[in-house]
């Protein structure tokens, strides 16, 4: 663990100089992103609509394919970007976390969407990316205060807190950061073998998008659907 902490911290200082639109509002355009569409991927809710038909309407069923759909996608995207070591790490890392921020927070929308929550409301996007942060973070952060609430007290709060903006994606920067620096550990000891890296990033990515959005569907409770 010491190991991969130190890699970790040499690492993440130099994914601003590497990308310098990582900063806290590519969370935010992640997430307008995966709502609206973008590229090959068609918006959230109409993606998880989709799925909502095939399952003949089973809510769960169709959670259950929209967790499913973006575990492949993160492996593939986890695959691509951790081919290489540390020598490539400074173009990959920053990859990494805008694919992964991209394909966690259209997870996430689907299952609220699914679950009847209005994705234009900022509320309801606040809590998506504390899900992103998972339930550990969550925790943590609401016990500092950080955080007023849990995802769905966040998505059902009587207003809208216009500051909880910048919290949200500085936290989910920060997190996002964080997890994929310290994965290269792992990378970096099979960079001798490229392929390896590749499937250990794929790995992590995809379970990390798995506990995402396991994490959404406990904590986002129905409403009613429109």
């Amino acid at each position: 663990m010491g190991i991969g902490s130190t890699i970790g911290k040499s690492i993440a200082p130099h994914v601003g100089k590497a990308a310098p639109e990582l900063s806290t509002h590519f969370v935010q355009e992640a997430m307008r992103r995966a709502i609206s569409g973008v590229g090959p991927l068609p918006p959230a809710a109409h993606a998880a609509e989709k799925q909502l038909e095939e399952q003949r309407g089973d809510v769960d069923r169709a959670i259950h394919e929209v967790i499913e759909n973006h575990i492949m996608y993160s492996a593939a995207q986890g695959f691509a970007t951790n081919l290489g070591g540390l020598v490539t790490a400074a173009v990959t890392i920053p990859a990494n976390i805008t694919g992964l921020a991209l394909i966690q927070c259209r997870e996430v929308a689907g299952i609220a969407h699914l679950r009847g929550y209005d994705l234009d409301d900022p509320r309801v996007r606040n809590a998506l990316l504390a899900c992103i942060l998972g339930e550990d973070t969550v925790r943590k952060l609401v016990k500092k205060r950080k955080l007023p609430s849990t995802p769905m007290g966040i998505a059902t709060a009587p207003a809208y807190d216009a500051h909880l903006d910048r919290i949200m994606a500085a936290e989910v920067t920060s997190e996002l950061i964080s997890r994929v620096a310290g994965k290269r550990m792992a990378v970096a000891a099979s960079r001798r073998v490229p392929v390896v890296g590749g499937v250990v990033g794929a790995g992590a990515d995809a379970y990390a998008t798995w506990q995402v959005g396991r994490y959404a569907d406990r904590e986002l409770l129905p409403r009613i659907r429109r």
